[in-house]
């Protein structure tokens, strides 16, 4: 066992934590350019379209939290388990992980079947939006067994430092996602043209084949986890480890949702256009922030294992070198943003209108993009830790706790409209970064404190 992991023990910290993190950003790369190629091709069905789409992100995005939330509290786990060493643990972490994910799959098909409608009818009056809507949501809720278990699996072997087979999965799930997309929605090679229901199929159909080829890939090779039956027992420590982490982290991913649905509910009083700017931001915000992600996904396990092992100083230099590799990765997103905004709203078919709104936005939202990376990896600093509680904190500060009242403040009481909005999201990463770097100094009596 030790043979086999001991290179996030030994190896130069830079360099692991390149090798780990540069697939990672790659695959958060190309998840990010389907999600964003998703949007494209159901623009050219119209603004209600994409509003639609917009709408049914929250529970979307729901799934999807709570699926890499506990993923992470299973990786987490496996990391520190496997850093001292103790193989039963890390196994038992990884199949009881499995059997959490199948009982939350239920729960999100009642929630498809139950909570969609009395939803999305509460952020619209127009009925195309919400049938469309209500048509998206449903399909990916209700088949979401592909997301779930494939997000299982993409914790387990990200626990155990493999990352090139998590990119190599998610890079097909997403190209499946883009070749199907224009071939369900716009009906060709004899398909029927489904709309935004397309879109929804195509997405759950590259999940699910992602999925299978977890499957296959475990099969063919002795991996450090093993994943049998006997591993399935009801114990306590396991799964209060794995909740620990994942309830905060879920939590935390399931904010944007939240989020966008108080600033949607905002938004349409002024206009719907703003919504679809909203929509289109969190799109292209994720192809800003998963690069940084994956750095993120690149040092959890580094530092889980370290920590695990007692190399204090091992968990200290990732961190730091995780900060500046995140902090470069954001300034260029900034750059983009403030110089090149028309021409990547272009890409989405933006009218005069949205294109005005959203260049605003872009520009406005930016500037808290470098000072975002000392909350975006602090946080994940404290879920390789196994500590969810100072994660959710930094997490809810960036985008509940400053953002939404602040929102409310500037525009409705001070006037300012949509732009009080977008003043709030940089706003937020201000105060969220300056609690992070509070938290870690104190955390242990500052003992992984980078600088």
């Amino acid at each position: 066992m030790k043979k086999k992991n001991n290179f996030m023990g030994t190896r130069p910290v830079f360099s692991l934590l390149i090798s780990m993190s540069v697939p990672m950003m790659l695959s958060m790369l190309i998840q990010s350019l389907y999600n964003i190629v998703d949007s494209i091709y159901v623009s050219r069905l119209g603004t209600e379209a994409l509003t639609a789409v917009s709408l049914a992100f929250p529970l979307q995005n729901a799934a999807t939290s709570v699926a890499v939330g506990i993923g992470v509290g299973i990786s987490s786990s496996i990391s520190i388990h496997l850093g001292s060493e103790n193989q039963e643990k890390a196994n038992r972490a990884a199949v009881v992980g499995l059997a959490l994910t199948v009982f939350h799959f239920i729960l999100f098909i009642l929630a498809g079947i139950f909570v969609t409608r009395p939803f999305l009818s509460m952020f619209t009056d127009n009925p195309a939006v919400l049938e469309d809507a209500c048509a998206y949501t449903r399909i990916v809720l209700c088949l979401s067994f592909g997301s779930l278990l494939q997000i299982a699996f993409e914790k387990i072997f990200q626990g155990i430092g493999e990352m090139k087979v998590t990119m190599y999965m998610l890079t097909a799930g997403c190209v499946i996602n883009i070749i199907l997309d224009p071939i369900l929605i716009f009906g060709l090679l004899g398909f029927p043209a489904m709309g935004v229901a397309g879109a929804a199929i195509a997405t759950v159909v590259g999940q699910i084949c992602a999925f299978l080829l977890y499957i296959v890939a475990y099969r063919r090779k002795r991996y450090t986890i093993q994943l049998h039956l006997r591993d399935l027992v009801f114990d306590r420590i396991v799964i209060r480890q794995i909740y620990s982490v994942g309830i905060p982290s879920s939590i935390m991913l399931l904010l944007p949702s939240v989020l966008i649905s108080v600033l949607n509910s905002i938004l349409t009083a002024f206009s719907e256009v703003y919504v679809a700017v909203l929509g289109v931001y969190f799109k292209l915000q994720t192809f800003i922030y998963m690069p940084a992600n994956g750095i993120v996904q690149g040092m959890r396990p580094i530092i889980g294992y370290n920590y695990g092992a007692g190399n204090n100083k091992r968990v200290r230099a990732t961190i730091r070198y995780s900060l500046l590799s995140a902090a470069c990765l954001m300034l260029i997103g900034t750059v983009l943003s403030l110089f090149l905004p028309g021409q990547i709203l272009s890409l989405f078919q933006a009218d005069a209108h949205l294109m005005d709104a959203g260049i605003t936005a872009m520009r406005v939202i930016s500037s808290g993009f470098l000072i975002s990376s000392i909350g975006l990896i602090y946080a994940g600093v404290f879920e390789a830790l196994g500590n969810g509680k100072n994660s959710l904190i930094i997490s809810l500060l960036r985008q509940l706790i400053v953002t939404v009242p602040l929102s409310f403040i500037l525009a409705r009481a001070a006037g300012m409209g949509a732009l009080g909005v977008w003043i709030s999201f940089p706003a937020g990463e201000l105060c969220a970064s300056a609690a992070a770097l509070f938290l870690l100094k104190k955390y242990k009596k500052g003992a992984f404190s980078p600088f």
